[in-house]
């Protein structure tokens, strides 16, 4: 079977159905045939595998070699002819910083995108809803090259309908339009995306300061996600910004996600008891920040992120430059399976990595 014979075995239905015994061993197969791909396409990441002291295939998961995140700031990694190359994504890197650049081949977009929709329906549930995007229309102006905050909005644009924009052009909140929207559609329960910084500081501060409230009603679900850095600086907790949204919003269900350029696609989303959660798809590891041998659950390590999706580019394995725990796995009182995790924050000597691309004012 070819690669994406193995890839397309999995149950897109059922995204955390599998058990660590089978997807230890599906990961490791997929991931060691996946690595010699790029060996095979890629000659800047064939050299640096080869310099890794890790075997050629590995027999744990934990063996596998991995890239440091911040590698495809200075590379260009593509594993695939420049002519096949469909879209490229760049993180959102703050002024003066040097940016990801993520190569895509159409087939390896695609894949993203099918996961990306497995993962969100999951939670959604099948029948697009109504949707505010909490952002500026204008972010979506360039569809060739995307940001990581314009990727965001356009892939999860997908699962929604009847799409309103939360901001106006100069990040203004478009409060009567809101109500009227909110009128309309919140007894069926209506779909909001944002990046969590867009969403605290021009939606929740926004009605803070005018004294305004809106009610998208019980039924309605709030995804976010970038951008945490500027809440940590200001002393704004997951739980606090949760009760921002549920005073100011009224929106009670609101799911945090993480995820990377880098990986796009392959995210990682906050169940209802406030974990984070590995998918089918992908997978992590905490790693000793002196060592880099896996942590035990519970103790605090840097992130690696494994995923299936990265054929165009290698970027299949990643050490992240953000530091966590492993909570548990298959054990979560959720019921989805698979490794779920925290994430505490970035590590005190990495260059601060922007996410969500905030326009200053």
């Amino acid at each position: 079977m070819s690669y994406y014979d193995h890839f397309s075995s999995l149950d897109a239905e059922r995204p955390y159905s599998l058990a660590a015994p089978e997807k230890r061993q599906l990961f490791l197969a997929l991931l060691n045939e996946l690595g010699a791909h790029h060996r095979r396409q890629s000659e800047p990441y064939a050299k640096i595998a080869a310099s890794l002291p890790h075997p050629v295939l590995a027999e744990r998961l934990e063996d596998l070699p991995f890239l440091p995140v911040r590698l495809f700031k200075h590379l260009d990694l593509l594993s695939v002819p420049r002519a096949e190359v469909f879209k490229t994504l760049t993180s959102s890197g703050t002024s003066g910083q040097a940016v990801s650049r993520i190569y895509l081949a159409r087939d390896n977009a695609a894949m993203q995108t099918k996961v990306l929709g497995s993962i969100v329906s999951s939670f959604l549930g099948k029948q697009r809803a109504p949707m505010v995007v909490i952002d500026a229309e204008d972010i979506l102006r360039d569809r060739s090259k995307f940001n990581a905050r314009a990727a965001g909005v356009l892939g999860f644009s997908m699962y929604g309908r009847e799409h309103a924009y939360a901001l106006d052009s100069d990040m203004h909140l478009k409060l009567e339009a809101l109500e009227a929207y909110c009128d309309k559609h919140r007894e069926n329960g209506i779909y909001s995306f944002g990046f969590t910084f867009v969403v605290w500081k021009f939606l929740v501060q926004a009605l803070e300061k005018t004294g305004a409230r809106l009610d998208f009603g019980p039924r309605s679900m709030l995804i976010h996600g970038g951008g945490w850095k500027k809440l940590v600086d200001e002393s704004v907790s997951n739980e606090a910004f949760k009760d921002g949204l549920r005073e100011r919003a009224g929106l009670r269900r609101v799911h945090n996600y993480y995820g990377m350029v880098e990986q796009t696609g392959s995210i990682y989303m906050e169940c209802e008891h406030g974990h984070l959660h590995a998918s089918d798809y992908s997978d992590v590891i905490v790693r000793d920040p002196v060592t880099f041998k896996p942590c035990k659950v519970g103790d605090e390590g840097v992130i690696q992120v494994l995923s299936l999706l990265p054929t165009s580019y290698p970027g299949h394995s990643l050490l992240t430059e953000d530091v966590g725990a492993l909570v548990g796995e298959d054990d979560c009182a959720c019921g989805r399976m698979g490794k779920y995790f925290h994430v505490h924050g970035r590590l005190k000597s990495a260059e601060v990595r922007g996410c969500s691309d905030v326009r200053q004012f």
